[in-house]
């Protein structure tokens, strides 16, 4: 009985600590919108395919992150600065796209007036959390 309590306590207190990171990370994403359009197991083990939309409000700047694995992203509207680490910032217009390798800490800017929109699709680690804030 004592056992399933202290069970039952630590998934309580995991649970409080994996929504306060949610809600940390919403917070620091102001101005961003997120639409998961697909998430599907793919042929390579272990992995899986991810596909959102992301809306970026003028001047955002989107936390610096990585991700565990490949990403690209295509921009759809406005223009976007991505900053990889190491790397020179590029700016993309839309139709334009970008591959971000694994776990190499980025960011991107909304450039211009208007509302910037990427399509970004993820070959990532199944089960890891799709976007790691990075310091």
């Amino acid at each position: 009985m004592k056992t399933a309590r202290i069970i039952v306590a630590a998934l309580l207190i995991a649970g409080g600590v994996a929504t306060f990171h949610a809600a940390q990370a919403q917070q620091m994403m102001k101005g961003i919108e997120r639409t998961d359009l697909i998430k599907n197991d793919i042929s390579v083990s272990g992995h899986e395919a991810v596909q959102v939309r992301v809306d970026i409000a003028p001047g955002v700047l989107a936390i610096k992150h990585s991700h565990p694995g490949e990403e690209i992203a295509y921009v759809l509207e406005g223009s976007l600065e991505y900053q990889l680490e190491g790397r020179a910032p590029v700016t993309l217009q839309a139709g334009q796209a970008l591959f971000i390798p694994a776990g190499v800490a980025h960011s991107a800017k909304n450039v211009g007036s208007e509302t910037a929109s990427e399509l970004a699709t993820y070959i990532v680690k199944k089960g890891a959390p799709l976007l790691v804030p990075v310091k």
